[in-house]
């Protein structure tokens, strides 16, 4: 199995899309081109960065129209700077 070794304090993060096609409430089809991208999207792999607060498999809100897409073994993955994530998404119990 191949896998990515970021660097330069790179992260790539999985954006690879599910098949579903997307309909609206009536049933139109929603074309690619017409869809939101997604601004949260899982950490693959990640340079080495000194006091990182974040790990692969995290969950991460990134900025929009950031960093660079990528294929790679038939998967999609966004390549940005750690500088270009906004905050990790963590799940708490309500108070």
């Amino acid at each position: 199995m191949k896998e990515l070794q970021p660097i330069n304090q790179q992260v790539v993060l999985d954006i690879t899309d599910d098949k579903e096609e997307k309909r609206t409430s009536s049933g139109l089809i929603i074309p690619d081109s017409a869809k939101e991208k997604p601004k949260t999207a899982p950490v693959a792999w990640m340079g080495q960065i000194e006091k990182a607060e974040i790990k692969p498999g995290d969950m991460v809100l990134f900025k929009p129209f950031t960093g660079t897409e990528m294929e790679f073994e038939g998967k999609k993955y966004l390549f940005l700077t750690y500088a270009d994530i906004l905050a990790k998404v963590v799940t708490t119990e309500k108070i």
